[in-house]
Formats: C-alpha cells, sequence, structure tokens
C-alpha cells in the first residue's frame, strides 16, 4: 500500500498509510479488548496482525529517506524500538489487569498514529507541512525522464555525507 501511495503522491501517501494503519491498529487493540467471544477475538486479531505488518511495512518504506547515507543504522534503531515497546508492554501487562494493559496498548499506538501527522524529512512534503523538491515531484508523476517506477532516494547532501564518514 505505501508503495502505490508514494507512487501517486510521493511521501505524504506513505505517511497517509502510515498514519492509517497505526490508528487502525490501535483501535482494533482496543476493540480486542472488550470482545467477548473467543470467535471474535480471534476475527480481531487477525485484521489487527495484518494492521501491524502494514504499518511494519510502512514504516520500512520511510526509513530510507530519513537518512540516506546511514539507512542501515535507521532500520536498526526502528528494529529495537520495536523490540523495546515489546519489553515495555510485557511489563504493563505484568503490572496491570488484561484490560487496562490493553488500553494503555492501544492508546500509546494511537498517540503513535497521530504523532504520524507531524513526521518531516527532508526534501519530501509532511502531510500537514512542508513541500516535496522539485525532482522528487518529477520522480513520482514520472516526469522530466524519471526512468524507475519507483521514487529514487535522493542523493544526500555534501555536508551530510562528510559528517557521517567521520
Amino acid at each position: 500500500f505505501s508503495d502505490k501511495a508514494n507512487a501517486k503522491i510521493g511521501m505524504r501517501g506513505r505517511l497517509v498509510v502510515q498514519t492509517i494503519c497505526l490508528v487502525a491498529e490501535g483501535v482494533l487493540v482496543f476493540v480486542f479488548a472488550n470482545t467477548p467471544q473467543l470467535w471474535a477475538a480471534i476475527l480481531v486479531m487477525v485484521f489487527f496482525s495484518m494492521f501491524v505488518q502494514a504499518a511494519e511495512g510502512s514504516t520500512y518504506g520511510i526509513v530510507p529517506y530519513v537518512n540516506p547515507p546511514a539507512t542501515g543504522s535507521i532500520a536498526g534503531i526502528v528494529g529495537a524500538g520495536g523490540n523495546t515497546g515489546a519489553v515495555c508492554f510485557g511489563l504493563g501487562f505484568r503490572q496491570l489487569e488484561a484490560k487496562p494493559a490493553f488500553y494503555l496498548m492501544g492508546g500509546c499506538i494511537v498517540a503513535s498514529g497521530v504523532l504520524s501527522l507531524f513526521i518531516c524529512i527532508k526534501g519530501h512534503a509532511g502531510l500537514v507541512t512542508g513541500q516535496d523538491n522539485p525532482e522528487v515531484i518529477a520522480a513520482y508523476k514520472k516526469t522530466a525522464g524519471a526512468a524507475s517506477a519507483t521514487i529514487q532516494v535522493p542523493e544526500p547532501d555534501a555536508e551530510a555525507a562528510e559528517e557521517m564518514e567521520k
């Protein structure tokens, strides 16, 4: 979904998908916490899992644009964030009753989805601020001789490249 949205409206498309997936994921946690029948809880969990996978994919679709020379480091930090969240929510489930723990988890997920509205990546438009560079617009509109069907990661600034090499 993130790649198709990126092809249509650039980084804003990726961020829209990210926000929708995270908010839907959080809402489904609240629904799951309040589902009394096993069959319904399993059904909600299946849809929750689909949104989890979509949110993870959209997150890793954004990673190469954050700092192109340090994509591996950024991906590692994102992955470590998932492990950190798992530990924190594990502690939440250990210290709280099930329903409040699910509410805590759902609230954190919805809040992170809302915070996605404010992501700004250099050279790309955010959801509520910024503008795309003309090269980025040309790439996702496939104009000005853009060679491929996907956006190419922009070259880093000379200063940023030198700073990364230090």
